[in-house]
């Protein structure tokens, strides 16, 4: 009897250690689990038959307790108000009821149980001490179990559900055996039948003896039962007082394991084969793949849902085969869409029914004065007179000029009483135009707005467009003229919408297009109906007759558009992230693009694979790609043709530093070459004065050829270059002589690259908004839009940095690495060199950067130590809130960079891992 007491009380202490000592890492283990079979199999029994082995001394040291914190939580004393006290008085108030003295006291032992969980306990051990022969009882041991393996996942809270789940599978894999451990762990849950399946025939009746017996030794063990449990929970909390803390960093434990973990998901995510090529070339398969082994999430696809919705698509179908994805259809629209033509004075409503598409719906009965009618020959102040102010109107116009125009026309004609509409807010919007705009504002917008009424087009700034857009969603602006481009954009819905002629610039407008228009009539939840009105000369009757009625345009594949300049790039893109790097990789990708579902119909001369090995090859002969060399039956050759037949599927391709600098600049593939010339012959004569020679190397390729110069100010610009800037255009390709000529008109016969003069000149642009950084005076000065100066500096500054990029790959062109993270800079703030380091926190614009500089704030360190309440009494127009972001972005800027340098620091410090006499951790070989 005292073996077995003994034998039990080692098995609590090896629990509790595992527990304990695993908790950091794995989930708990049930106590069964880490007991040899052929033991627990003869302490169940024991147990079962309610020997009194189990209430007899002898008990073993427990010095091997290295259990962190008392399992008991907060009641760690002996005293006679401790846990120990409680648990006595509930055994006896328990067993003073007559209905329970005759009770098996495994019922005590559970109602124990239960209030230990109160108390936020978990002892596993409990349930081990009075197994349960009845599947009630087998249940409610089980639930035990399963309360202690929660607290210890609970270690584990803090993480992925994917990593708890590979704790969990390798906590698994390191018992003994996986087999022996599932039948122990359903022994518990199993029923009467399971159990006499699965042991032999002598144990069943070894079990039957000992259940007879039990019953006579029950009664006489309970008070004996009591006493071994209190001297049991008083050992155990005296070895966890006395245990004493592990010595190892368990943080540094799981961070190697995690970090191993990661390792070895990404080497068999990228080793891992599929047969799902898809559109996405296998990506979904293994996410697939992740998801059931992390997850255990087998059905992926029908738990995650991706909708996309269209109204102008056509040939659905493509999309749908090439996205694998269900198609739904529906001609419902909450808010019903009529559409007018308008032909003279007479207005048409589109009838499909009807013989000619159209029906007559009424005549404009709006007076018109002579001097109108010559202004207004299309009846535009009748048409958004009937809407405006009470609703909302948008009137697309061909061009950006027409837009200025028309605002400009309808505000004439109007009558003084839309002045009166939501006056006070239209001039807090005039104000805040002014405000974003150092002071200035457009003469056009300053006489339309207070009638409540904007043009909005590219000409205009990100910051003008914000606002006039903010302004009309709220209704303080009921009326914009625009562009087709707010109908494929900007959510900006409209009562009625006006389009003032079939055309988009001097085309003719598509279906479409035409549908993005209307469609910005009638919003559901604004608007109650919703209706779209063209206007059309007669000429031009017969075609949008025919618009109206015929089906929307397909979409096609762009990849084969522009000399398969798309196709190229995509392929230099595979093989630099080696996504596929052979020929047969390469062909089946593109067998599952967009352009490969729509090969029978796009390609009619050539066959995909045609293309797929001629922009192979043309990547080859520019130096972006190289063939590897591959051993054949004859011997290792180098493959320098390309041969039509299965072989080429198995050679590889790798990409050159010259591709990866391509690749990782998203250089334009038509402008790579150029560009690698300019770079390379900067170097012989680099211009360092000032900033213009850089700025030309940084000035996009692509907008110089939309460029149109006035030769003018081009001369005038030249002539204020200092000789050394002179020199630095000299050596570009572009002299005063040139300049002068095609100003004064003259005939020139030496050629000179277009595209070298226009992108000088775009130069001119950068480099004075540079030296001013106000857009409004580089706008006037250089005759162009201000909208177009900033989309300008925009482009210049994105592609400063894939320059940068460009360069860092290429050891060539190491000169100007810093020079170009300097100029990237300047070119996306556009300040005063001092005022950049406060336009990085975020809410931080140029006139507030101003504002604060002058107040004395001139760095980050500055405005993370500033206090907010005196900020707001410090800076004009500055609101709590705005103050309490500016300081806490400072705040988050500066630990950033400290973290950096911290890190800078702990890896100078840091012992090498290649030190002489240092043996690799396992994580660091992995």
């Amino acid at each position: 009897m005292d073996e077995g007491g003994s034998r039990i009380r080692r098995r609590v202490c090896v629990h509790k250690r595992s527990r304990r000592s695993r908790g950091v890492l794995f989930p708990a283990p049930a106590a069964a689990e880490l007991v040899p079979r052929e033991e627990e199999e003869e302490e169940e029994e024991e147990m079962a038959a309610g020997s009194p082995r189990r209430k007899t001394g002898g008990a073993q040291p427990v010095e091997d307790n290295d259990s962190e914190e008392d399992m008991f939580g907060d009641y760690d004393s002996f005293a006679e108000n401790s846990f120990l006290a409680q648990v006595d008085d509930l055994e006896q108030k328990y067993m003073q009821l007559p209905e329970n003295r005759n009770h098996d006291t495994d019922f005590a032992t559970e109602n124990l149980c239960s209030e230990s969980s109160e108390q936020k306990l978990s002892i596993t051990t409990v349930g081990s001490f009075t197994e349960l022969k009845t599947d009630e009882h087998a249940k409610n041991q089980s639930g035990h179990e399963d309360v202690c393996i929660e607290r210890g996942a609970d270690l584990l809270y803090e993480f992925p559900s994917s990593q708890v789940l590979y704790f969990e599978n390798l906590q698994n894999s390191s018992n003994g055996s996986g087999d022996q451990s599932a039948k122990e762990r359903n022994w518990n849950t199993s029923s009467h039948k399971t159990v006499n399946e699965e042991l032999p025939h002598n144990s069943i009746e070894q079990f039957q003896q000992i259940d007879q017996a039990s019953s006579q030794v029950r009664t006489s063990s309970d008070v004996n039962r009591r006493k071994s449990l209190k001297d049991h929970l008083k050992r155990t909390m005296t070895g966890n007082a006395k245990a004493q803390t592990p010595i190892f960093s368990r943080t540094k434990q799981l961070k190697e394991t995690l970090l191993s973990e990661e390792i070895n998901v990404a080497k068999k995510t990228i080793e891992s084969s599929s047969d799902d090529l898809g559109p996405f070339y296998s990506l979904p398969s293994k996410v697939r793949d992740l998801y059931v082994q992390f997850k255990g999430i087998e059905k992926l696809y029908e738990t995650t849902q991706i909708i996309g919705m269209s109204a102008t698509l056509n040939n659905i179908e493509d999309l749908q085969k090439f996205l694998q994805a269900e198609y739904y259809t529906d001609q419902f629209r909450p808010v019903e869409l009529k559409e007018y033509l308008k032909i003279n004075d007479a207005i048409y409503e589109v009838d499909s029914k009807a013989e000619n598409g159209i029906t007559f719906s009424r005549l404009l009965n709006y007076k018109y004065s002579d001097t109108l009618k010559k202004m207004d020959p299309d009846h535009l102040v009748a048409l958004v007179t009937e809407v405006i102010p009470n609703y909302s109107c948008l009137v697309f116009c061909p061009t950006k000029k027409n837009c200025e125009n028309v605002a400009e026309m309808i505000c004439k004609f109007l009558s003084k009483e839309y002045l009166k509409h939501r006056e006070k807010e239209k001039q807090e919007l005039i104000k805040n135009l002014k405000k974003i705009n150092s002071g200035n504002l457009c003469p056009i917008l300053k006489h339309t707005i207070p009638l409540g009424i904007a043009y909005h087009h590219s000409g205009l700034t990100s910051d003008e467009k914000k606002l006039l857009e903010e302004a009309y969603s709220t209704g303080v602006l009921c009326l914009l003229t625009c562009t087709s481009t707010l109908a494929a954009g900007v959510n900006l819905p409209a009562r009625r919408v006006i389009l003032r002629a079939p055309y988009v610039a001097k085309e003719f407008l598509k279906r479409n297009q035409y549908k993005q228009m209307i469609g910005r009539a009638g919003r559901a939840g604004i608007d109650s109906t919703g209706e779209s009105i063209l206007i059309l000369q007669e000429k031009d009757k017969q075609q949008v007759l025919e618009l109206i009625s015929k089906p929307l345009e397909n979409c096609y594949s762009h990849l084969i558009q522009e000399s398969s300049k798309g196709i190229q790039t995509l392929f230099l893109s595979l093989i630099g992230l080696k996504i596929a790097t052979n020929l047969g990789d390469i062909y089946r990708f593109m067998s599952g693009t967009f352009l490969g579902v729509q090969q029978n119909i796009l390609l009619k001369e050539r066959s995909l694979q045609e293309i797929t090995v001629e922009s192979l090859r043309y990547l080859t002969e520019k130096g972006l790609l190289q063939k590897d060399t591959i051993l054949t039956e004859n011997g290792l050759i180098q493959k320098d043709v390309i041969y039509k037949s299965e072989e080429e599927f198995q050679y590889s391709f790798h990409i050159t530093k010259l591709g990866k600098a391509s690749f990782k600049g998203t250089i334009d593939l038509a402008y790579c070459d150029i560009l690698y010339k300019d770079l390379k012959k900067g170097l012989e004569g680099l211009v360092l004065e000032s900033f213009l020679h850089l700025i030309y190397l940084t000035t996009p390729y692509d907008m110089a050829s939309q460029c149109d110069p006035d030769w003018m100010i081009y001369f005038r610009q030249f002539n204020q270059l200092s000789p050394a800037e002179q020199n630095a255009a000299n050596l570009i390709g572009v002299s005063e002589n040139y300049i002068g000529k095609k100003a004064s008109g003259q005939a020139i016969k030496k050629k000179v690259d277009k595209n070298i003069i226009n992108r000088l000149y775009l130069s001119f642009v950068l480099y004075t908004l540079l030296k001013e950084t106000n857009i409004w005076s580089v706008s006037e000065k250089f005759n162009m839009p201000r909208g177009y100066i900033q989309t300008l500096l925009t482009a210049a500054a994105t592609f400063s940095s894939c320059v940068l990029h460009f360069c860092e790959e290429l050891e060539e062109f190491w000169v100007y690495k810093a020079l170009l993270v300097e100029l990237t800079k300047k070119l996306t703030y556009c300040v005063k060199a001092e005022l950049i380091p406060l336009m990085e926190v975020t809410g931080v614009l140029e006139g507030r950067a101003k504002q604060l500089y002058n107040a004395g704030y001139k760095s980050l360190t500055h405005l993370a130590n500033a206090n907010p309440e005196v900020l707001i009494k410090t800076i004009d127009h500055l609101s709590r809130r705005q103050a309490k972001q500016i300081v806490s972005s400072a705040k988050m800027l500066l630990h950033e960079k400290a973290d950096a340098l911290q890190e800078e620091v702990e890896e100078l410090m840091r012992l090498p891992s290649d030190f002489p006499g240092i043996v690799a951790s396992p994580v660091e070989k992995a």
